[in-house]
């Protein structure tokens, strides 16, 4: 009785932590999504995971089998100490796993190529098809210090912690981030993909279910990455135009100098929204170059590509205290047009 009462607590607790996790599969978002993309790469883990099972409960249930069979004291299991092989045996043991790799490897590869985030879509959901004039809504994302902005380069706004695009409309994600590599994610319409400073990524998504869905940083950047969170709003078509409209008129202008401030570390940014978006201010933060002064990385590959300190000698310049200067930026840019002439070479005295 003693005993029973000492099991009794930890009894309990095994059967709440039990039914806590059976509450939560419930409301399992990743095998439950709001989005095409999200379902198959749901499906997928649904599939992988059966697959698996088929050596896994029958080596569960074979090995509580022969414990129970073999257990100490049962006088009617057969006992063969000289056995030692059995075909039948050997060929269920490598055959079964075998033709089970085949098949996750095959699935896997094809799984692999038809949800590549690069690839465009060719289809809205298990039953509609997608028409090859439908052009996807480009949305470009910054992952910052510890908030989200999101240029819309169509309509002309930005936004801080909040994204929106029309329900069944594909969506043409692209991707960079000012100092620290981060992670997007938002598990009703996608799979993670990363943001990367001076790099930029891109992911093919579609969101079928109007609503507000959870995103967030799913990569650790530092003390405000718990608050690095926004809302993802599907919505119609008219209520898509709503939300741009309401960017326009209650938002301020982006320009560089209000980025500048924005790119400085703060945690748990309210929304904002911006009117109107300075040109190429996206280009200028994938390539590293928002600050006066600060030559654009595609410039200097290009550079380099030229001949790098031999091209910028050919141009007058010398190295390494020439380059990337505010004071000659301007210089080396305009020789890199086509077609531009180049400045003669100092004479030497």
């Amino acid at each position: 009785m003693l005993q029973l009462k000492k099991l009794r607590g930890p009894t309990w607790l095994a059967a709440a932590l039990a039914a806590a996790s059976l509450a939560g599969c419930s409301k399992a978002v990743v095998l439950n999504p709001a989005g095409d993309i999200a379902a198959q790469q749901g499906n997928l883990v649904v599939t992988a995971t059966v697959l698996m099972l088929i050596v896994i409960v029958p080596v569960i249930l074979l090995t509580l089998l022969f414990a129970w069979k073999y257990r100490q004291g049962n006088t009617d299991a057969e006992y063969d100490p000289d056995w030692h092989h059995s075909t039948s045996l050997e060929l269920v043991i490598w055959s079964v796993p075998l033709m089970i790799i085949i098949a996750l490897g095959a699935l896997t590869w094809i799984a692999t190529h038809k949800l590549d985030p690069y690839r465009p879509l060719d289809r809205i959901d298990a039953q509609r098809a997608l028409a090859a004039d439908v052009k996807p809504l480009e949305v470009q994302v910054v992952a910052m210090d510890w908030k989200w902005l999101f240029f819309y380069p169509e309509q002309g706004i930005a936004t801080v912690n909040e994204v929106a695009a029309p329900v069944d409309r594909p969506i043409l994600f692209k991707l960079t981030a000012t100092s620290t590599m981060n992670a997007f994610y938002v598990p009703d319409l996608a799979g993670m993909i990363y943001a990367m400073p001076g790099m930029q990524t891109e992911l093919n998504a579609i969101i079928n279910k109007p609503g507000v869905f959870h995103g967030l940083a799913s990569h650790y950047s530092g003390p405000g990455f718990s608050g690095m969170t926004f809302k993802f709003h599907g919505l119609s078509d008219a209520e898509f135009a709503q939300w741009v409209d309401k960017a326009k008129t209650e938002g301020k202008p982006l320009d560089k100098t209000t980025y500048l401030q924005l790119a400085k570390p703060s945690q748990r940014d309210p929304v904002q929204r911006f009117s109107t978006v300075e040109d190429g201010l996206y280009g200028k933060v994938l390539n590293r170059c928002v600050e006066d002064g600060q030559m654009c990385m595609h410039d200097m590959m290009a550079i380099d590509a030229l001949g790098g300190e031999a091209f910028v000698k050919a141009n007058g310049l010398t190295l390494p205290q020439d380059v990337c200067t505010a004071g000659n930026a301007p210089q080396i840019l305009a020789a890199l047009q086509p077609g531009a002439a180049l400045p003669e070479a100092p004479t030497q005295q």
